[in-house]
């Protein structure tokens, strides 16, 4: 018998043997793949916003999946659904498309900016599998906000139209089902309105009644980095971007993640986190999402290696 043939017979065999008994993807051998929901106001596919970072991304840490994500159908829906599609809908939508994305299976990084940051915390908390391994959040509002003194477009009918609404009612129901923007809306002069009311954010954290699936679930990272901006002139107030917020009350002295209850009583998991090592505080010295290039590849890239 030809010893080449046999020989050859039996890498075949191996390799068939290989494909039956793990599924053959472009992951396999590779990066974990990448994840990315932008902020209000913009798209998945911005070349100057998420397609800069997904270029980036993919071109220092070779062989990565990127998904960057788009809440509808094209870039105008994706744009319009950051201000009104409900935010309850939206995480539904995107735990859909994380399940049947084939690359994804093996888990996958993730990377919130703006308030696709408290979105994929969400997404962590209610839709463990496929299992996000480290998020990253960048300015991420995570205690809500008081206060928009601007968004994209300043002049903008819409940003406008936003202020107007919050101010007139943010509670109400046909805003909280609507307004993005309403449903994290923190309001602490008022805590007892807004932890009856807020459809999102106030689950999320825990406000509404303990559901022990989110702090298990979220209790799975391996790391939760939160990038905080010191000079951010968008989110009210900047310590959200770390868990904090406004003491009851009073809308001036804030408390830190540490002081929270919600960390006191670890409804989260982030106490536990936290003496594990497993979150992170990152700041920049700039406003809302401005970081350099060299920032970024140096203080983010390592994670999703």
């Amino acid at each position: 018998m030809d010893v080449q043939a046999v020989g050859l017979s039996l890498l075949l065999l191996h390799f068939t043997s290989a494909l039956q008994t793990q599924p053959w993807t472009a992951q396999n051998n590779t990066q974990l793949p990448v994840v990315i929901w932008h902020g209000m106001g913009d798209s998945c596919c911005n070349p100057l916003s998420m397609g800069f970072i997904k270029k980036l991304v993919e071109e220092k840490v070779p062989g990565t999946y990127v998904l960057s994500l788009e809440i509808g159908n094209g870039i105008t829906e994706d744009v319009e659904n950051s201000f009104f599609m409900n935010v309850n809908d939206q995480v539904e939508l995107v735990c859909n498309i994380l399940s049947k994305d084939k690359m994804l299976q093996n888990g996958y990084n993730a990377m919130g900016f703006s308030q696709g940051g408290q979105f994929l915390r969400a997404v962590a908390q209610r839709c463990p599998s496929p299992a996000m391994k480290n998020l990253i959040s960048f300015g991420g509002q995570h205690q809500g906000v008081y206060g928009l003194p601007r968004c994209p477009g300043e002049s903008s009918h819409i940003c406008n139209w936003i202020r107007k609404m919050l101010n007139w009612g943010a509670y109400s129901s046909p805003i909280q089902e609507h307004l993005v923007q309403a449903e994290y809306w923190h309001d602490p002069l008022n805590e007892e309105l807004y932890r009856s009311k807020s459809v999102f954010l106030a689950d999320i954290n825990q406000e509404k009644g303990i559901n022990g699936s989110y702090k298990e679930n979220l209790m799975k990272l391996n790391k939760f980095v939160m990038v905080k901006f010191l000079k951010d002139s968008m989110v009210v107030p900047v310590d959200s971007e770390w868990f904090g917020f406004y003491n009851a009350g009073q809308a001036k002295v804030t408390y830190t993640l540490q002081e929270s209850d919600l960390y006191l009583e670890d409804r989260l998991g982030l106490k536990v986190m936290d003496n594990a090592k497993k979150l992170e505080f990152l700041t920049v010295d700039g406003d809302h999402l401005q970081f350099s290039e060299e920032w970024f590849i140096t203080n983010i890239i390592p994670y999703l290696k």
